[in-house]
């Protein structure tokens, strides 16, 4: 359709709906923005500006861990979509959260939280899975040699001087899906055997 834009057309409803809870969506680690489309809007209004993504909170104190919180904390990103029956504790000390994420704003890389004690505790935020993103200046619709933060620079910046880094990408998480069932004194009845 043109600006980049391409229309996707599908046979029933239960796919597109598919399709958008699975975002981000990348192509060559770049970003795939998606919105529905009713037909009736005119194709200049369409504004591609958000993605969803799960965001992993890292670093929450344990009296703290619970969804939420974790929700509450990600309300700073964009809103927070519940997501019945989906992993939401990882399995190294993190929660996970659904976000629909403004990707013409840089990404949120934590918070500084004030505990009941009055202690100050960061909080930090990864996102599964990243496509490209500007160290520059953390937003994901450029890449770092069309970030205006370095064309202001005039190439002047060192590799040190950005405000982001590898850690703002968290690794996928899947959750375990091995269920164990113990069935009382089968195991008792097979070592009696041997």
């Amino acid at each position: 359709l043109g600006e980049h834009r391409l229309l996707f057309i599908f046979d029933n409803k239960a796919d597109v709906d598919r399709v958008l809870q699975n975002e981000p969506w990348s192509f060559d680690k770049h970003a795939v923005i998606l919105q529905y489309y009713n037909k009736t809007l005119p194709l200049r209004d369409l504004v591609f500006r958000e993605s969803l993504f799960w965001v992993q909170v890292h670093d929450i104190p344990i009296a703290y861990m619970n969804q939420a919180t974790a929700e509450e904390l990600c309300s700073v990103i964009g809103e927070v979509i519940h997501m019945p029956g989906g992993p939401s504790l990882g399995g190294q000390g993190f929660l996970r959260v659904r976000v629909h994420v403004d990707v013409t704003q840089p990404l949120c890389r934590g918070r500084i939280v004030t505990l009941e004690n009055g202690e100050q505790s960061w909080v930090t935020f990864r996102y599964e899975p990243l496509p490209n993103v500007c160290y520059w200046c953390g937003c994901l619709d450029h890449a770092d040699k069309d970030c205006e933060v370095w064309i202001h620079s005039n190439g002047s910046l060192k590799t040190k001087d950005r405000r982001y880094d590898s850690s703002i990408r968290a690794l996928p998480f899947y959750s375990s899906s091995k269920n164990v069932v113990c069935v009382p004194g089968y195991f008792e009845s097979q070592k009696q055997r041997l």
